[in-house]
């Protein structure tokens, strides 16, 4: 269990490096094919600095989670782990009511799984 949670909780770092990458630097290419029918194709451009800004919080989350997996007291990595999980699941659960239901799939459903998974180890 121990090298199952580890590895779901570097998927999560993982896919929020690249939500990172396509929000900072790739908005206007690969965040509009990703986003295609939930933003208008005009609105890429004038967004593009609300979503780098997204796109930096999205950094913090995954840093975060790094981090966890770089503590070797035990009781503060599961805390770490339990706190940056938490708000990755907040973010997708609030994005798939805002913006998309499939942020809850893509965003949180992962994040829920790598957090079962460690209050089960």
């Amino acid at each position: 269990m121990e090298i199952l949670s580890k590895i779901l909780i570097g998927i999560v770092a993982l896919e929020h490096l690249y939500i990172l990458y396509m929000e900072m630097f790739a908005w206007e290419t690969l965040g509009k094919k990703t986003f295609k029918g939930s933003l208008k194709d005009e609105l890429f451009k004038p967004t593009k600095s609300l979503a780098a800004n997204q796109g930096l919080y999205n950094g913090f989350l995954s840093a975060g989670l790094i981090w966890s997996l770089l503590i070797s007291n035990e009781i503060w990595e599961k805390n770490v782990s339990l706190f940056f999980l938490g708000c990755v699941i907040v973010a997708g659960i609030y994005g798939a009511i805002t913006a998309s239901k499939k942020i809850f799939f893509v965003q949180a459903l992962p994040a829920i799984l790598a957090l079962v998974v460690l209050l089960l180890k």
